[in-house]
């Protein structure tokens, strides 16, 4: 009896052993095989995604979250999560993908059929999802206002009604346009430049869409990797107010193919918003000036500025602001390019020619349109580069970007590599030797500000300087006693070393290796001749409306030494 008790305790020792090893395998490996199957449904439902995206007319985009209450204008559930098209604004969810496709058409940005120069075209209306605070344009009152899938709104004029205000007038009445008619190429007038193409007339001037007594044709050439990732937001909203065959993506399709578009619209008055930094700023300017020597002169554009990058300058001095990080609705922008004033931007030509008998490499040529500087400030913009590049994914941020600048900047305080720089260098400003003092840094100026938002020339404003100007063929030429002195000057603790302006910038540096940059592109420099002479003139867009304390004072005493002047004569 004994024997066969524990015989019988044996095995039930054994089952609860291996049935508590079966429960353990089961909880580790059943979430697992949960986790790889729902990373599987996850993946084959995003390549579904993907290639419904690839095929579709719609300019889709998926989101986890959207930013407002939306609705599916297949199925008219709430949703979360789906797809919205940047051009025309529908919101579907993601099993309702293939039917939107079939029962939506996307905007039209060339139309079918015989469109005329004096053609027309009716309302585009897509139901739901509206704006939040518009207005319906019949009873005046508030639309979107319930808690479902209703009302109206126009993909081109962006004109709202309500469910009970459509009428079938309405559905058949002519598009305006709205707001932005003006800046609007319409779809019509762009099928009209395809037939005279056809037969081969290009006389595309006397070609004016109906009712645009000042029609400017915007064209947004956005950089997606300036800024806070910003250009991609920014893409979708001018799509969704403008035909979207005027906004290209820059990291897509380089400058110099979307200003093509210029061509096909009247002369001398198309404006271009440029959405980056300065270097993209740059790059732009480059490509329209490839346009002149193609002889395409009639159609260069007039350039306006969205600063996405980190130091924007020349976006400051021209009254752009000093950075943009979605503070200002998308229609205010366009407003303001509407309303900016044309001036012109002087760009230089530095040429570096190397120092040696047997140098045949040809000289390095920049084109330069806010700076070119020898010194600490290259030296911090040569460190950062090269910490950029290998770590890009750091710098995504303007405040990290400058705390890098700051870090570099207070350790050359302590270091002073560029020290002695006076005894390394000589200057003429239009041919004359200047001697220069104890110096570590000289910078010569094209535009007002400097460093990221510093007005370099003026300093302290305390003593009487002629200002500096961006479009009066003249260079202005500072120095700097080291990176402490760069930031007294930049809260306006002290003043720069004034040496002179000039029309040619001649620079020798006779030995070692210098750090240099032209508008934030740095390079380490050895001994070398460094020739700044006038290059062109580029037409720029300037918004008064951006104007800082040291702008206003600026262009008063502009204003003042203009009215001594005139009483003078």
């Amino acid at each position: 009896m004994e024997g066969t008790g524990s015989r019988s305790g044996a095995a039930s020792s054994v089952v609860a052993d291996w049935s508590l090893a079966f429960w353990t395998v089961c909880a580790v490996v059943l979430p697992v095989l949960i986790t790889l199957w729902c990373s599987f449904q996850r993946s084959r439902r995003q390549v579904l995604i993907r290639d419904i995206f690839r095929k579709s007319k719609h300019d889709w985009h998926y989101t986890d979250l959207f930013g407002q209450p939306s609705y599916c204008c297949v199925c008219a559930q709430h949703i979360l999560q789906g797809a919205f098209c940047s051009s025309c604004g529908l919101r579907v969810s993601e099993g309702c993908l293939k039917k939107a496709d079939q029962l939506f058409l996307c905007k039209e940005v060339v139309m079918r059929g015989n469109g005329g120069a004096h053609g027309s075209m009716p309302h585009r209306w897509i139901r739901g999802n509206v704006p939040l605070c518009s207005c319906c344009m019949i009873c005046k009152q508030q639309c979107g206002t319930q808690p479902k899938l209703c009302d109206y709104r126009c993909v081109w004029c962006q004109y709202t009604v309500h469910d009970e205000c459509m009428m079938d007038c309405l559905k058949t009445e002519e598009c305006t346009f709205g707001e932005f008619r003006d800046l609007i190429i319409p779809p019509y007038y762009l099928s009209t430049i395809n037939q005279m193409r056809k037969d081969k007339r290009t006389n595309y001037e006397k070609v004016v869409p109906y009712c645009r007594k000042h029609w400017m044709p915007v064209i947004i050439l956005a950089n997606t990797r300036s800024g806070n990732n910003m250009g991609e937001t920014l893409l979708g909203e001018f799509k969704l107010l403008l035909n979207p065959v005027q906004v290209f993506d820059l990291s897509k399709i380089a400058p110099a193919k979307a200003l093509q578009l210029c061509t096909l619209l009247p002369c001398n008055a198309v404006r271009i918003l440029v959405c980056g930094g300065d270097g993209t700023v740059g790059w732009v300017l480059d490509a329209i000036d490839e346009m002149k020597i193609k002889g395409q002169e009639r159609f260069i554009p007039q350039v306006a500025i969205l600063p996405l990058g980190t130091g924007n300058d020349l976006s400051n001095t021209l009254g752009w602001g000093a950075g943009y990080a979605g503070e200002v609705p998308v229609e205010q922008i366009l407003r303001n390019v509407m309303e900016a004033d044309g001036i012109k931007l002087d760009r230089w030509k530095v040429q570096v020619t190397n120092k040696g008998y047997y140098n045949l490499r040809k000289p390095k040529v920049f084109t330069m349109n806010n700076y070119f500087s020898i010194g600490p400030d290259a030296l911090m913009a040569l460190n950062f580069h090269a910490h950029r590049e290998k770590t890009p994914s750091l710098f995504s941020s303007r405040i990290i970007n400058k705390a890098v600048y700051f870090f570099y900047g207070t350790k050359d305080c302590l270091v002073q590599e560029c020290k002695d720089l006076n005894k390394k260098v000589e200057l003429e400003l239009d041919g004359e030797r200047i001697e220069l003092p104890n110096l570590e840094g000289i910078i010569v100026l094209n535009i007002g500000y400097w460093g990221g938002g510093c007005r370099l020339w003026e300093g302290m404003g305390d003593e009487p300087y002629p200002l500096a100007r961006h479009d009066d063929g003249l260079l202005e030429v500072v120095g700097v006693h080291g990176s402490f002195h760069c930031a007294q000057i930049q809260v306006k603790l002290a003043n720069p070393v004034r040496l002179g302006q000039a029309h040619t910038v001649r620079l020798i540096l006779k030995s070692s290796k210098m750090p240099m940059q032209v508008d934030g592109e740095p390079w380490a420099q050895g001994p070398c001749t460094v020739t700044i002479t006038h290059k062109t003139h580029a037409l720029m867009l300037y918004h008064s409306g951006e104007q800082t304390d040291d702008d206003a004072s600026s262009v008063s005493e502009q204003d003042h030494v203009t009215e001594q002047t005139d009483e003078e004569v």
